[in-house]
């Protein structure tokens, strides 16, 4: 599925781009922001990405125009979260509304609903839409479940969210503050001892496929899903 990112702030854009490509989503960066409805006909993006502060013309003129000829989905994102600007956007075809600074746990889940509500899919592509992969290991959100070459390793909701984690940082580390407030994000209200515990008892899951050297814990640094050389 692609999805067309139209945002005058490059290094929003680029982290967008690269958190959606680890969902297995193609992210396109508009360049020209007067070549707007161009790119829209060229792309035929399944789904856009809207700032409403933009060179030129805002995003409500870009929405406007889109919907002369297309009825793609579109969510907003922008820096303002007034009421008056949610509605603005809505009623001028908009489908759905982010306000900045970006969760991107949240950016995706509404980028997925959307994508779900908009389109038919075949049940390989609600897989993929759902799954994260390093190596031959594949973190399956929609079953809650670690996929290692035909083996099946069932996890807690706490489980999936801190691997979830992991799986978009690797290769790098991730600290446990940003492990600990993706999982407050997402309702799971964990500390830093329940959050040890739920490592050691993802490594124990691990540990029948030697996987479990693969969770590296590095001092002042976090954790990290590295297959060992």
């Amino acid at each position: 599925m692609k999805v067309l990112i139209i945002e005058d702030d490059v290094v929003i854009a680029q982290a967008l781009a690269d958190y959606l490509a680890k969902w297995q989503l193609e992210a396109v960066i508009l360049k020209d922001f007067l070549q707007v409805l161009e790119e829209v006909q060229s792309q035929q993006p399944h789904l856009i990405l809207l700032d409403i502060n933009l060179p030129y013309f805002n995003g409500y003129h870009w929405c406007s125009e889109i919907r002369k000829f297309s009825q793609v989905p579109i969510i907003f994102i922008s820096s303002m979260n007034d009421k008056m600007d949610m509605i603005m956007a809505m009623q001028l075809g908009g489908d759905d509304f982010i306000s900045k600074p970006l969760d991107m746990t949240l950016t995706l889940s509404k980028i997925q609903a959307l994508l779900r509500r908009s389109y038919e899919f075949t049940e390989p592509q609600v897989a993929a839409l759902n799954r994260l992969t390093y190596e031959d290991l594949v973190l399956d959100r929609l079953q809650a479940k670690l996929l290692y070459q035909g083996h099946e390793i069932d996890l807690t909701h706490t489980e999936l969210q801190i691997l979830q984690v992991l799986f978009q940082a690797q290769p790098a580390f991730a600290s446990r503050q940003t492990i600990l407030d993706a999982c407050w994000q997402n309702d799971q209200f964990i500390d830093d001892n329940t959050l040890a515990v739920n490592m050691t008892r993802i490594r124990k899951k691990l540990r029948p496929y030697a996987l479990d050297t693969w969770l590296q814990t590095k001092k002042n640094h976090g954790y990290a899903l590295r297959k060992e050389a």
